[in-house]
């Protein structure tokens, strides 16, 4: 077989082009700015680059003030981390400030909110607590929830205003620290989403099916009343990697089908790591005709802050 020989190239006939007639994405204006000693959030803020994810959270936070300023729907969706790592008393500021219009939750949610209410402490050392057994068995937890999810199935309520209630009702020494309860005083939907099996008062001997497969049906419902008035409105999933993504399409499925336009809607998913589901239910899918979907990588515990802040100081 014969050896191929190959021609160097030619550099000397490159074509070039001058510098300055090139787009340039990174541009001066665009640079961050150096922060002054005692100097204000809002210089803070407006000293960080407008470049990628910086940019990307003043541009959520300008569309959510918007979105506040016209009346429009804002639907929070969350796992449970964000209650574990501190946030429940910026969730219920916003509510309280009319910003946060809803809130939907998994079933975790509800087991952090109450434990968070009833002593002020919550989430235990799995992995401690595993090897003999005794992990998701703290008796008041399983015992309060699973007597209000079947109380509330007798009343024909869904599973967020059934432990809200409860919640109230009792007037647990921490209740301000439970989103569940302050839904329930604000009169603002909290509505919650579970998968049988996934939550530790399922282990319990209390646990009624019949009660939490349809009180969760009954707050999926609720949940995409809320999503038909979603037109203009905005969607941040905070931390949940399958359950609320899949229940939010769902319902936004289930809210167009019904001759519902939710068009033009901003939607956020924010977690410490990009996943799937939340990067085409939430970011991608929802807004392909309409709208914008962004998606901010970072630790809850500073990241909502930061973009609860940034919210405040645009409104």
């Amino acid at each position: 077989m014969a050896k191929r020989t190959f021609r160097p190239l030619d550099l000397s006939r490159v074509k070039t082009y001058p510098l300055k007639k090139r787009f340039s994405k990174v541009r001066q204006a665009l640079l961050g700015k150096t922060h002054r000693k005692g100097a204000r959030l809002r210089s803070f803020l407006g000293g960080l680059p407008d470049i990628l994810a910086a940019q990307n959270l003043k541009e959520i936070a300008r569309r959510v003030a918007a979105a506040k300023r016209r009346r429009k729907t804002i639907l929070l969706g969350m796992g449970a981390h964000p209650i574990k790592v501190g946030l429940s008393p910026l969730i219920i500021d916003f509510m309280e400030r009319g910003i946060i219009s809803a809130v939907a939750m998994n079933g975790a949610g509800i087991v952090h909110d109450f434990e968070l209410a009833f002593m002020g402490e919550t989430s235990e050392d799995v992995a401690a607590s595993l090897k003999d057994g005794s992990f998701g068995m703290a008796a008041e937890t399983a015992s309060f929830l699973n007597r209000a999810i079947t109380k509330g199935y007798d009343r024909e309520q869904g599973l967020g205003a059934a432990v809200g209630e409860a919640i109230l009702k009792a007037r647990l020494p921490y209740d301000r620290l439970s989103i569940l309860a302050s839904g329930a005083r604000l009169g603002v939907p909290v509505t919650v989403h579970v998968g049988v099996g996934t939550d530790i008062i399922h282990m319990h001997p209390t646990a009624d099916g019949k009660a939490l497969g349809e009180g969760s049906l009954k707050d999926f419902r609720a949940l995409a009343s809320v999503v038909a008035t979603l037109r203009g409105g905005v969607f941040v999933n905070l931390g949940s990697a399958v359950i609320l993504p899949e229940v939010f399409l769902k319902a936004l499925s289930l809210a167009r089908n019904l001759g519902h336009p939710v068009r033009n809607l901003t939607t956020v998913n924010l977690d410490f790591l990009p996943h799937y589901r939340p990067l085409t239910n939430v970011v991608t899918r929802p807004t392909l005709e309409s709208g914008k979907g962004y998606h901010l990588t970072g630790h809850m515990e500073i990241m909502v802050p930061l973009l609860f802040a940034a919210i405040l100081e645009e409104l």
